[in-house]
């Protein structure tokens, strides 16, 4: 297998010289730098990124103090990796910069995914897509969104068993996926709301504490959303299968970490939830917690910190012969944006000559 999950990295030698953390100091440039640091990523050097508003923000990286520095279009120049969450107009601006100074990029926006020319890598799926560009020596490797990610994970084994043809999906998204004022509105919000005062909702158009908004992102074709149809785009793209029928609905929730999602799907021929446990249970990247007598499933709660995606709920479709429907519950910030950019990282330096 081109990737092997791990929870230390199995890099023994340093294959690139010089990586640069754009976004370090934002909600998932922590976790990147907590991870790389937690799974021993060998680099010759590192540098630190940001906008403006965090240039000079202190660090500590792997025992060493670093100064955060002012991202600019020369910041790439003697840099061969670059890892970056920021937001889209950050990377349209910044991250050709980067090519052109010859790195590879892994970009946790959104802004590149749909480029025929970039590939969308989940490492446990599609692996070659990002050694292509590996052999090319420079070029952006796109991370999907965090709804999309959990989802095709759990679609994949399947996909290749019973290849799917439909999937319904509903959301229920946690509060930190909109930024660290997300999880500053409800928190604050369910202050408020307990003390009978008022609060200014930021992140949000509506209070979340105490509530559900069904809608996130901006409104797209036939009254879907821009999260929604990144779910069905991406979804087809990582897979490689456009023909597969997708309807997404996303709904934001008074959680404060971990997306879950119910997942239905119909496939070409039946598969029995039996079958589906061991699918699942063989997949890397996938726990199956599944025992509803004993109230036994995935809740965000427990998930969270954690960089798998859990599967529970496991049943057949009442409604059809080859129907298959489950809960699906991962950490957003982790395997949904950190981790998915961490292992592709850890990808390229192992097969880099």
């Amino acid at each position: 297998m081109l990737f092997e999950p791990q929870r230390k990295s199995a890099q023994e030698l340093i294959v690139f010289q010089s990586v640069a953390i754009v976004g370090a100091t934002g909600a998932v440039g922590r976790i990147m730098c907590q991870l790389l640091e937690e799974r021993d990523y060998k680099a010759g050097s590192f540098t630190f990124l940001s906008s403006k508003r965090s240039a000079g923000t202190k660090l500590t990286f792997q025992g060493k103090e670093y100064t955060v520095q002012e991202l600019t279009k020369e910041s790439f120049k003697g840099h061969d990796l670059v890892i970056g969450s920021t937001p889209d107009e950050t990377a349209r601006d910044y991250f050709p910069a980067a090519v052109e100074a010859g790195c590879l990029v892994i970009d946790e926006s959104g802004f590149f995914r749909m480029n025929p020319d970039v590939p969308l890598v989940i490492p446990e799926i599609n692996p070659q897509e990002a050694l292509k560009l590996l052999a090319a020596g420079r070029g952006i490797i796109a991370s999907p969104n965090c709804s999309t990610t959990q989802m095709v994970i759990a679609l994949k084994p399947l996909h290749d068993a019973a290849r799917v043809t439909r999937c319904i999906v509903s959301t229920y998204q946690a509060v930190s996926g909109a930024g660290l004022q997300g999880s500053v509105d409800l928190f604050e919000g369910t202050k408020a709301s307990l003390s009978s005062g008022e609060y200014a909702y930021s992140a949000f158009k509506h209070a979340i504490a105490f509530n559900a908004i069904p809608q996130i992102g901006g409104p797209k074709e036939e009254g879907y959303t821009s999260e929604e149809m990144k779910m069905v785009y991406e979804t087809r793209k990582i897979l490689g299968d456009q023909s597969i029928q997708i309807s997404a609905t996303c709904i934001r929730i008074p959680v404060a970490n971990c997306h879950s999602e119910t997942i239905w799907v119909e496939t070409e021929r039946p598969v029995s939830p039996e079958e589906a446990r061991k699918l699942f249970e063989s997949f890397p990247g996938i726990v199956v917690l599944d025992d509803l007598a004993n109230g036994q499933y995935p809740m965000p709660m427990n998930c969270t910190g954690r960089d798998e995606v859990f599967i529970g709920r496991i049943r057949r479709d009442l409604s059809h012969p080859n129907g298959l429907t489950f809960w699906c519950v991962s950490d957003n910030l982790r395997k949904g944006a950190a981790t998915n950019a961490v292992q592709i990282a850890e990808l390229l330096a192992k097969h880099k000559t």
